[in-house]
Order: C-alpha cells, then structure tokens, then sequence
C-alpha cells in the first residue's frame, strides 16, 4: 500500500489500529460497565488491570513501532541504574509513515490517560480507594508508554536533527575542499 497518499489516505494498518484501540477501549469501558454491574472488587480489578497490560504490551511492542516507527524500553545497567533505551526508523521511513496512523496512535494514547485521570478523579469524589487502586495500576500502564514514546520521539528528533547538520557541514566541507583544491 502506498504510503504517500492524498489528504484522504486511509489507514496504512487498519488491523494494528484496531487492536491498539481494542484494549484502551475494553479495559475502559469493562471498568466502567463493571463497576455499575458487578459486585467482586477482585473480578472487576483482575480483568481490568490484564486488559490494560494487554494494551500496555500492544502499544509498546507492536502498534508503536508500526504505527509511528517507535520503539523503546527500559533497562537497568551494571550500576543499578535505569536507562531508557529508544529505537526510530530512519528520517525518510518517518517521513512515509501513514499520518492517519500516526494520529491515531498520538490521539489515543493521551485520550485514555484522560479518561483515566478523570476515572480516577470520580473514584476520589466518591471516597472508593479499591477502585482507586485499579484506576492508579492502569494510569501507570499507560503513562509508562506516554513516557515512553514521547522520550523516543524526542530522541528520534535529535537523531534527524543531527543527521541533517551533519550532511550539510559534510556538503559544505566537501565544496570548499574543491574550490581550493581549483585554485
């Protein structure tokens, strides 16, 4: 599928979008329905926090590096520090990326982090600390991949950044070098 397409592309990956909207939308919307219909703490916070790591996984490992060519993790070095490590596709792989995928993935991955600020906020209202517990597990989740792919898009920016100064100062250095070289 050409990935340069008019304003009104589709999807370059409508399966991956799916899914990368799948979990956000059943972890919110089981929670949600669950907490009106359901009387176990336990079931509502089980099903829950493994919908929300399902997302967690989706987005970090696979609609992340598909849909906006991200990749990131985190890793304690041999002195017990933890160091994010982050991997982007190329400049011209980033600039064929799908807009609408990328859109998508963006909008979404902040919206469900509102959605849950503002779950937890009722829960707070409403004195519930156990389903403050759930909301506080799946908030993390997702501000982990918020964290996460807004660290690695910086991180791919400096790479583009520094490539681009690179090829000018090499261009530059090259023409100067044959004009003297004439002379």
């Amino acid at each position: 599928m050409d990935q340069n397409q008019p304003p009104g592309e589709n999807y370059a990956h409508p399966k991956i979008c799916f899914f990368h909207v799948l979990f956000k939308a059943a972890s919110l919307v089981f929670y949600i329905l669950s907490t009106i219909f359901v009387d176990s703490f336990v079931i509502i916070f089980v099903v829950t926090v493994l919908l929300a790591a399902l997302d967690f996984w989706v987005v970090k490992n696979v609609s992340g590096r598909i849909l906006v060519g991200l990749r990131w993790w985190n890793e304690i070095n041999d002195l017990g520090e933890s160091v994010w490590r982050f991997e982007c596709l190329d400049q011209e792989s980033l600039a064929r990326m799908n807009k609408k995928d990328s859109w998508l993935f963006w909008w979404t991955l902040y919206l469900a982090a509102v959605v849950w600020i503002l779950l937890g906020i009722f829960s707070l209202v409403r004195f519930q600390a156990d389903y403050l517990l759930v909301v506080g597990v799946c908030l993390t989740l997702s501000l982990a991949n918020i964290i996460g792919f807004t660290k690695c898009r910086k991180d791919a920016k400096k790479q583009i950044q520094a490539f681009a100064s690179q090829t000018i100062a090499s261009r530059v250095s090259s023409t100067l070098q044959s004009a003297f070289s004439v002379v």
